[in-house]
This record gives structure tokens, C-alpha cells and sequence, in this order.
């Protein structure tokens, strides 16, 4: 064979070389490193793949940490609503996960297992998983339509029709029965009778919008209500409100239809909405790169085009790893 030319390794092969990566980061013994030069030397396949492992290793690092601490993170919040006996013999694997996730991000990327999606998911009534858009009707022949990667809690007792969002976005068309239809997210509250509004969890909070009717949000249980019609907008978080504006409503909603819209929102943001539309993780590490401005519609199916074709008119690098893991910077 020539020294140009390359053998493929197979699916096996790579996640092999992955795995004696991370045993080689962690204090291999004499035994082991010399069950690894033998496997080396077996088939230049796993040369090849050894080498690939490398690359994605140096490429990952840091995103991984990254991921890792958000998963840390999302896990210490399940903690800490639990009662505090169980907390207190759980807390001790929090500060592991994040050193574990760093090694099981490379190793086992493919299985798409996330930490806060998996807590979402426990007190969940109604879930979409990323890329579907999901339509559900309730007791009360109100129908949510669930943007993808979303997921609600539903009570209908008490007097009263609560839904929680617990993540994602959900868009309600509530029929009328006489019973307070209240949407619950961050702490903050929509109220309605009969009408068509979306909700939608943000980083620092949650935003509304509505299509018709009349919705009455507030930021927290005790703060002011502020009315929102047809065409209005309103975020807040943190127990505290913004001033509520006119958005071209039917753009905003657009998701419905396969379209994400945009008008001189931050690369940030758009990558936000792609990552409920792709089935493993996209990571941006540029903070620069994430504050750039971005106007136009792109189709929300295919994520990995929407990124190419910014990537062609903002020029930041992109990087995949393992089919499962998309690096931005």
C-alpha cells in the first residue's frame, strides 16, 4: 500500500479508537498500552482511525467541557427539588458528571442522550423530539402545537386549565369554556379564555406572542398584568417584564409551516432554534461570532444546510464530529 493512500475505518473501528483514546488520557497501565500497540499495528484501519480520533479529541475539548458543566448544571437543578435526604446522597456524583461527560461525549455522542431533555421529559405530558412538530389536543378540545425538541405538563383540575411549558416553545389555540386557560413558563404566566398565542422558553426567561385575542401575561405571580392583542409581543424574566411591541405575528409563527424567520436577530439565537431541530448538538464558541446579526427565513428540517449557507456569507469555521456533534467558531 502506498503511503497516500488512506483505508476507511469502519463505525467499529472509530468508536474503538475513541475508546483507547480516553483509557490513553487516563493513566494507562504497561498492560495497556501494550494491548494498544498491538491493536494499532493489526490493520492500518485503525491507524487511520486512531488518527481521526486525535483530530475530534483536539476539535471537541472544549465544547465538551462546555456541555459537560450545562449538564452538571441541569442535573444539580433535579437535585435541588428534590427532598434533601435523597439530595444530599446524590449530590456527590454532580461534580463526577461533569469530569465523566467530557469522555462519554466522544465515546457514546451517537446514543443522543441529554441530561435536561431526560428531566424535562420526567414531568412531561406531551413531548416533541427534535425536528417534529407536534400536534396535540386536549380535554378541553384546546389544541397545542408543539414546536420541535418541546415538551408540556397539563392539569386540568382545581377550576382552573394550566399547562406548563418545561421546554421549547408551544403554540395554543384555546377554546372557550369558561375556565381560566393559564400558560405557565419561568416563573411567569399567560391568561386567556379564547384565543391563538405562542409561548416560548428563552435563555433568561420566556417570550409570548399572539395571533388573535387577548392574552394577559405577567412576569411573575405578583407582578403587574400587561394585555397583549393581535400582532403583540412581550418578554420577560427574572420577574420582571419588557415593554410589549408589534412583531409581524404570522412571521414569527412561521415554524409551524417548516420556516424559522429572523430580522437582525444575533447567530446565537439562530443557532438556539436549529439545535431543537437537530438530533444531536451544535456548539458555538465564538461569543463574537454569536453576536453577528442574521436576517431571513431559512427551512427549519435541514439544520446542517441552514449552517452552510450562513457559514458561506459570515465565513466561521464548522466542524462535525461523529455525524453527531456540529462545532462552530
Amino acid at each position: 500500500m502506498k503511503p497516500t493512500d488512506r483505508v476507511a475505518p469502519t463505525p467499529a473501528q472509530e468508536q474503538a479508537a475513541l475508546a483507547w483514546l480516553s483509557l490513553l488520557h487516563d493513566r494507562p497501565s504497561t498492560g495497556d498500552q501494550l494491548t494498544f500497540s498491538q491493536w494499532l499495528r493489526a490493520d492500518p484501519a485503525h491507524a487511520e482511525a486512531y488518527a481521526q480520533a486525535q483530530v475530534m479529541w483536539e476539535l471537541s475539548e472544549s465544547p465538551a467541557r462546555a456541555l459537560a458543566v450545562e449538564d452538571a448544571l441541569a442535573l444539580q437543578g433535579y437535585l435541588n427539588a428534590m427532598d434533601r435526604p435523597r439530595r444530599s446522597a446524590l449530590l456527590r456524583w454532580s461534580g463526577a458528571l461533569a469530569m465523566a461527560a467530557c469522555l462519554l461525549l466522544m465515546i457514546s455522542l451517537g446514543t443522543g442522550w441529554q441530561p435536561q431533555r431526560w428531566i424535562d421529559d420526567l414531568g412531561a405530558d406531551y413531548v416533541s423530539a427534535p425536528g417534529e412538530i407536534r400536534t396535540v389536543t386536549l380535554a378541553d378540545q384546546s389544541q397545542v402545537t408543539l414546536d420541535a425538541d418541546s415538551a408540556i405538563a397539563v392539569d386540568f383540575s382545581h377550576g382552573e386549565r394550566h399547562v406548563q411549558l418545561r421546554r421549547g416553545a408551544g403554540f395554543f389555540s384555546v377554546t372557550h369554556t369558561g375556565d381560566p386557560f393559564v400558560v405557565e413558563a419561568e416563573k411567569g404566566l399567560a391568561r386567556v379564555l379564547g384565543t391563538q398565542f405562542e409561548v416560548r422558553l428563552q435563555p433568561q426567561g420566556a417570550q409570548v406572542t399572539v395571533l388573535s385575542g387577548r392574552v394577559g401575561v405577567t412576569a411573575d405571580r405578583n407582578a403587574q398584568q400587561q394585555i397583549l392583542t393581535a400582532g403583540q409581543q412581550v418578554a420577560y424574566g427574572q420577574g420582571r417584564a419588557e415593554k410589549l411591541h408589534a412583531v409581524d405575528s404570522e412571521a414569527q409563527l412561521a415554524w409551524r409551516q417548516g420556516w424559522l424567520s429572523y430580522y437582525k436577530s444575533t447567530l446565537g439565537d439562530v443557532v438556539q432554534d436549529l439545535r431543537r431541530y437537530y438530533p444531536g448538538r451544535i456548539v458555538l464558541l465564538n461569543d463574537e461570532l454569536a453576536a453577528r446579526k442574521v436576517s431571513g427565513s431559512f427551512p427549519s428540517k435541514d439544520p446542517q444546510a441552514v449552517l452552510s449557507s450562513l457559514q458561506g456569507v459570515m465565513g466561521f469555521e464548522q466542524h462535525q464530529v461523529l455525524g453527531h456533534l456540529i462545532i462552530l467558531r
